[in-house]
């Protein structure tokens, strides 16, 4: 990443923590939060940063350290303010976001919320009395899905239906990300295709108040904050997508909706949280899936090297 975007990243999500907290972030050079995934706010807790396979503490003096014992310990007024500072100082406004967990903020970066959850009717209905929060640094990488794109096209004028699977922190929404870049945009490897973005959870598109913070190509249509099942048929009735993007498939509707896509002759670029295809086939509902040929194609990825390394590729025909 270079310089001068890994600074405007930092002073984005400066500007929404709490003032004790961003002036100790503010004296780290740059280059040394380069990789820096996730920024973790817990009351009485240590302020904690991942970056890649190491998490450190952030002490009283504004360093990065491995001591727990030395660490700033993040206030309830912390974590008051960096919630009012997120909330525009209105928790109300957001109350559709607060239900789901997350406030995406301005760069497509999300805040993961806890606290006490309250229920209404079997539902949630907010949550509040907030003990944590998770900003979740959202990044663009482009060209990283480049290489795989000759395994989807397979010299079709359309991608086929691709499934990518990985673990938690393996990188597969920055591949989505990208996929959906290149499939709108057209590449060497296949020509341009209109694109719908099923971003259930505001990360793909990293929108905020309805428009895209990331690229996803010029002819892509993002559903924002829609559930993926009643995405995809939205899409297929309203957008006339020839592919659909979307992250995290897994429940009964998610597979119904699918074999429409299917059916419909759109392609479906999804993901799934697994560590292989062998214990993704462990899931009834997604071997059954994977029974149908819904997918031609199988990616699995890993941390072994870093986010996105490729382990392997699958082709089902």
């Amino acid at each position: 990443m270079g310089f001068d975007n890994q600074v405007r990243i930092l002073d984005a999500i400066i500007d929404y923590l709490a003032p004790q907290i961003g002036r100790l972030l503010k004296t780290i050079p740059p280059p040394h939060l380069d990789g820096l995934e996730e920024i973790r706010l817990r009351v009485g807790q240590p302020l904690l940063l991942n970056m890649g396979q190491q998490e450190y503490a952030l002490s009283r003096q504004g360093a990065l350290v491995k001591e727990l014992r030395q660490a700033y310990r993040v206030q309830a007024d912390d974590l008051y303010k960096t919630i009012l500072s997120i909330s525009d100082n209105s928790l109300y406004a957001f109350e559709e976001e607060i239900r789901r967990g997350y406030i995406t903020i301005p760069g497509g970066h999300r805040v993961g919320l806890a606290g006490q959850v309250v229920m209404e009717n079997e539902q949630i209905k907010t949550v509040k009395d907030f003990s944590s929060l998770s900003f979740r640094i959202a990044r663009q990488m482009k060209g990283c899905s480049q290489p795989l794109l000759e395994h989807i096209y397979r010299r079709q004028p359309c991608p086929l239906s691709t499934l990518i699977i990985s673990a938690p922190r393996c990188g597969k929404t920055t591949l989505l990300r990208d996929l959906a870049r290149n499939i709108a945009d057209g590449s060497p490897a296949g020509p341009a295709c209109t694109v719908s973005v099923i971003d259930e959870r505001s990360e793909l598109a990293g929108s905020y108040r309805g428009k895209a913070q990331m690229d996803v190509g010029c002819r892509t249509d993002v559903l924002d904050g829609c559930p993926k099942a009643l995405g995809m048929m939205m899409a297929i009735r309203a957008l006339g997508p020839q592919v659909i993007v979307t992250d995290e498939i897994g429940r009964q509707e998610d597979m119904e909706a699918l074999l429409e896509c299917s059916n419909a002759g759109v392609a479906v670029i999804a993901s799934l949280h697994a560590r292989d295809l062998e214990e993704a086939r462990r899931r009834p509902l997604i071997r059954q899936l994977l029974e149908t040929g819904v997918f031609q194609t199988m990616i699995t990825l890993s941390r072994r090297r870093g986010p996105g390394t490729l382990e392997e590729i699958v082709r089902w025909d």
